[in-house]
């Protein structure tokens, strides 16, 4: 069975329109997840607990779609 993981980070937003943190260095990794719906609870847990400064933002990223292992590797990635 494929895995699939997700990653749910968040933080606040330099103008709540727009995905641009306003501090990088203050984002905030809540974890990688095995499943869309560990992640999901996750996600939402955090977008509760901070529902009330509508400059924060949580976000799940599917990593599994941003990797093909089917695909050649890339000149950088033989580097590692």
């Amino acid at each position: 069975m494929t895995q699939r993981l997700h990653l749910v980070f968040g933080g606040e937003l330099s103008d709540p329109t727009k995905s641009q943190f306003k501090d990088t260095d203050d984002i905030h990794i809540v974890g990688i997840f095995p499943n869309y719906e560990t992640a999901y609870n996750a996600w939402k847990a955090e977008a509760q607990r901070t529902v009330d400064n509508a400059h924060m933002r949580y976000f799940i990223a599917h990593l599994h779609r941003l990797r093909d292992e089917e695909a050649p590797a890339s000149p950088t990635e033989e580097l590692g």
